[in-house]
């Protein structure tokens, strides 16, 4: 079985309905099994092992669809695990 986690602390900011509409496109683009937990999204794949670098461009693509990459960026934590992370955006004055 092959697991890869998604941290989406930050991306809970922007309510349930976001989080709910990734966990719909994550399990219509892998085909797997794919479980919220407090902080973090699995995914999980009995059959298929798919790369990370895969599941990135998947969330670069949910953030660019749903007008969300000017402000949340997808980077590597750890070892199978991604990090949406808000961007820090500096103020003009």
């Amino acid at each position: 079985m092959v697991e890869k986690r998604i941290d989406i602390s930050e991306l809970k900011k922007e309510g349930d309905d976001v989080i709910n509409d990734l966990i719909k496109f994550l399990e219509e683009k892998t085909e797997s099994e794919v479980e919220k937990k407090v902080d973090e999204i699995t995914v999980r794949s009995e059959e298929k092992d798919f790369p990370k670098k895969y599941l990135r461009v998947l969330l670069k693509k949910f953030l660019h669809k749903n007008e969300l990459k000017d402000y949340y960026r997808v980077i590597g934590d750890k070892e199978n695990i991604l990090k949406v992370k808000e961007r820090k955006i500096s103020e003009e004055e």
